[in-house]
């Protein structure tokens, strides 16, 4: 396998980077913006069912230890707190549009983590976190190739 899509990949599945930063790495490093999405969006969703198996078996185990408790109950009380008002709101479509944002924080991993948190159902809820994964990987994807796209328009490209 390609080591720029591997890295991509990495990029998916991570809190930080999540899609938003996936999708430009991939297109800018030569990879075509439709396969790009598709594994950005593949392994963002991939991370989200596995952060619910992890908080549903091995978090239990690590909330024994202090320093983690008190860092994931700072991460969980933040995620409840952004998601809970929206889902009182707009139920599951609020929290499938707070993970379709593309702004930091907004993505699948707290997305999940405030689902989990709020004790959602499960299938529903991976559903509604899938569905604003894949918006968010429509509007990076837009968003990347336009804006390359603009950009290499005014540039004079030397042969």
């Amino acid at each position: 396998m390609n080591l720029k899509i591997i890295k991509m990949i990495i990029f998916a599945m991570m809190p930080i980077s999540e899609l938003r930063g996936a999708i430009p790495y991939g297109y800018l490093n030569g990879i075509n913006i439709f396969i790009a999405f598709i594994i950005s969006v593949a392994f963002n969703f991939i991370a989200a069912v596995l952060l619910f198996y992890f908080l549903d078996t091995i978090n239990k185990l690590f909330l024994k230890i202090k320093f983690y408790r008190v860092f994931f109950e700072k991460i969980a009380n933040r995620a409840k707190i952004k998601v809970g008002n929206k889902f009182e709101k707009y139920e599951y479509l609020g929290l499938m549009l707070f993970i379709a944002i593309p702004l930091p924080v907004t993505g699948a991993w707290t997305g999940t983590i405030g689902a989990w948190v709020l004790g959602l159902d499960r299938k529903k809820s991976l559903l509604f976190v899938f569905l604003g994964v894949v918006i968010a990987g429509i509007v990076v994807s837009i968003i990347t190739y336009t804006g390359t796209e603009t950009f290499n328009f005014f540039i004079k490209q030397i042969k």
